[in-house]
């Protein structure tokens, strides 16, 4: 098999991307979609015939459970067995956008989206192009990152179809992902509401909802994970992941012991000009002009052979949590 790829920089073309994809998706196909934080690998949620290719696409563990994507609060309300008031506050300040909401899950989602699990993580993306995919279907998309299994989610199309371009039938470019990093994670089926993954949208934002004391994060984790990216080693690069800051540069190449011309310098403040590396890229000191830069920057260095990516340490603060969360499991052994 090799992946089909649609672009919509039309409307003709948008529009027969859409019935396209949505064809496949009603025959239990799966269909790689953009979204506003990274590519999505997606099948229909209610199927799950059509929810296990998934897994087996990405080599994903059947424990890793799946967030599910709606383009409406009605199909929403359909995923999930409650939906408290907290939920309507949050998906009127939020939605459609990178929040994912984890609540009791529905009878229609089958257990296999929630690795067995009693709540679903539910997310209105913001794309347009997803949005007219689950409106064309009628039914809510399970979709997690197009990628294989544990390592860098996708920006862009391209990226999908070197992982995944010969195991799925359809890929829709949408152009490159807008915020570049996966979805904050919020668990309101617990008490009080537990962050479980960070992302584009803060837990100071999230409070300003909720209020002060509302959200807290991290925690013990549940038996059965309650939302993807949980895992101490994911979003991760071929080469190994270091740290730098300007102190502990040296030492952390001198503890590889590799050649200067096979390790790769990402920075964004300190830039190391002294010694000839195999590549040096300078990301945004902004976070989230970083977040949009970062994963691709990656797969750019593992597609030019890094054996060692060494990526400047984020300064400190609640805008660069969901950056050092991904670096931290990225680097994790």
């Amino acid at each position: 098999m090799t992946a089909e790829v649609l672009t919509i920089e039309t409307p003709a073309r948008f529009e027969q991307a859409v019935r396209r994809a949505a064809e496949l998706l009603r025959a239990g196909q799966l269909v790689a979609l953009p979204t506003e934080t990274v590519y999505g690998l997606a099948a229909n949620a209610w199927n799950a015939e059509a929810v296990r290719r998934i897994y087996e696409a990405k080599g994903r563990p059947p424990e890793n459970p799946i967030i599910v994507h709606v383009a409406s609060l009605p199909l929403a309300r359909r995923c999930v067995s409650a939906w408290p008031t907290v939920a309507g506050k949050l998906a009127a300040a939020f939605w459609p956008g990178p929040l994912t909401l984890v609540l009791p899950r529905s009878a229609e989602i089958p257990p296999l989206v929630t690795a067995g699990g009693p709540t679903v993580g539910v997310r209105w993306p913001r794309h347009p192009l997803i949005q007219a995919v689950i409106q064309a279907c009628g039914f809510p998309l399970a979709a997690p990152s197009a990628n294989r299994s544990n390592q860098l989610s996708p920006t862009t199309a391209e990226h999908v179809r070197k992982s995944l371009g010969t195991r799925i039938p359809l890929i829709i470019d949408g152009g490159p992902s807008s915020v570049g990093i996966e979805s904050s994670v919020l668990d309101l089926a617990a008490t009080p509401a537990r962050l479980l993954r960070p992302g584009a949208i803060s837990a100071e934002s999230l409070q300003a909802v909720l209020g002060v004391g509302a959200v807290e994060i991290g925690g013990a984790p549940a038996p059965i994970a309650r939302s993807p990216g949980q895992w101490p080693r994911h979003y991760s690069p071929k080469a190994k992941l270091g740290w730098q800051d300007e102190a502990d540069l040296a030492a952390q190449i001198s503890a590889f012991g590799l050649a200067r011309g096979r390790i790769h310098i990402l920075a964004h403040h300190r830039v190391p000009l002294r010694e000839k590396f195999g590549r040096v890229a300078v990301i945004p000191p902004e976070a989230e002009a970083c977040a949009r830069a970062l994963y691709a920057e990656l797969h750019r260095c593992d597609e030019a052979g890094a054996e060692l990516i060494i990526v400047e340490a984020p300064p400190p603060g609640e805008q660069w949590a969901a950056i050092a969360d991904r670096l931290r499991r990225a680097s994790h052994e």
